[in-house]
């Protein structure tokens, strides 16, 4: 086995023989080298020649030159940092500019923690300042670097089931019968404008959902308590299908300015009624095409995405007209949803994605979901609150 030799320069005494010791055997069975064996000695004042091997000018051509190597890859990296930086903070200031916030000056400070302390600052401050804000991201392709804000509505663990069967009932109220007009002016814009889904179309959530547990009842043994509930599917179709017919009349929605202006208000009831349809209206106004579905998330074109679709509880889901919120049946599909959304890992929520680099940042804002869920809110504590006058 062949050992490289060290070459000492200068005067060197001679040096003493050393007995090699047993080497431990490895997995690659390196013999063991012979103790007797020894090196030659020697003298002192003496310098072993060293004489080139091969040719000089292939040994130029094999050399590498690591220092400079490692000087280029430096360089590289301190331009890439420095583009890095440049990039950070021109996205940084378009983004403090679009939600009016002034960042703390960071450029003093070294990389990589100036960037750190300019995102942590930015983080408290659009907390405090930005409603729906949800996070920043700062996003590296291969052209730049830059900063992607998320603004979301937040919408809780909140079934927005409007019930209509309040409504029946007002209808049918002598002494509120025009307060039930002016909140079906309301539902007609809910259900044609803001696309609520209605629970008698097919294409519904809760219509199936309705459906299933009509099944099961018409399974079990006929007895007095399943006549019972047999009633109750029927009452929620027709009152149902009753005020599908006066929202879907596109009337409803054509007087809801005169409905509105001319509305008298005499108790709290009144005045809570004249107020949510005001609200409605002004929604109306202002948003006169917008959809609660606007801003959904959609699906990203990615095969994996079927599976988190899946997993994520869509807006159709949470957000309905129902039969109504009380009673055996209610309960019972209350229940039913509770488990079916147990197994899911996420809730679709209304949600704006604004990107900071070199193309124009969106205005888009989640004050319409702002404030159609504080009506559906309304809408649905209004109506479960309902208590007729007739006796």
């Amino acid at each position: 086995m062949d050992y490289a030799q060290t070459y000492h320069i200068g005067n060197n005494q001679a040096t003493r023989t050393k007995k090699t010791k047993t080497v431990v055997q490895t997995a690659q069975r390196v013999r063991p080298m012979d103790a007797k064996t020894q090196r030659c000695e020697r003298g002192s004042k003496r310098q072993t020649q060293v004489s080139t091997c091969g040719n000089v000018a292939n040994g130029f051509l094999k050399t590498s030159f690591l220092p400079r190597l490692k000087e280029t890859q430096t360089v590289q990296a301190c331009k890439e940092t420095v583009k890095t930086e440049s990039d950070f903070y021109q996205s940084l200031s378009k983004l403090a500019e679009h939600y009016k916030i002034k960042p703390i000056q960071t450029s003093q400070f070294e990389y990589p923690y100036n960037l750190a302390l300019a995102i942590w600052d930015m983080e408290e401050k659009l907390k405090e300042s930005v409603m729906n804000w949800q996070e920043i991201r700062l996003v590296q392709d291969s052209k730049r670097t830059y900063f992607i804000s998320e603004e979301k509505y937040n919408t809780g663990t909140t079934l927005y089931y409007i019930p209509i069967e309040p409504l029946y009932q007002m209808l049918h109220d002598p002494k509120r019968k025009r307060n039930a007009q002016l909140l079906i002016s309301v539902c007609s814009y809910l259900y044609h404008i803001a696309d609520i889904p209605y629970f008698r179309q097919e294409d519904s959530y809760l219509y199936w959902m309705y459906e299933m547990h009509k099944e099961w009842v018409e399974q079990d043994d006929e007895t007095d308590e399943n006549i019972v509930y047999k009633l109750e599917f029927e009452k929620a179709e027709f009152i149902g299908d009753c005020i599908e017919q006066k929202i879907f009349n596109p009337m409803s929605l054509q007087v809801f300015a005169q409905r509105l202006n001319t509305f008298k208000r005499s108790d709290a009831f009144d005045h809570e009624c004249w107020l949510t349809a005001s609200n409605a209206f002004a929604l109306l106004t202002e948003y006169p095409k917008a959809s609660i579905f606007r801003n959904a998330p959609m699906p990203e074109q990615d095969p994996d995405s079927y599976e988190d679709d899946n997993e994520t509880i869509g807006m159709e889901k949470y957000i309905s007209f129902i039969s109504h919120t009380k009673g055996w049946l209610y309960e019972n599909l209350a229940e039913s949803i509770n488990n079916e959304f147990n197994e899911y890992a996420a809730m679709q929520e209304p949600t704006i994605c604004k990107r900071f680099d070199k193309k124009v940042v969106t205005k888009n804002t989640l004050d319409f979901e702002n404030r159609l869920f504080t009506l559906l809110d309304d809408m649905c504590s209004l109506l479960y609150n309902y208590k007729t006058t007739r006796k």
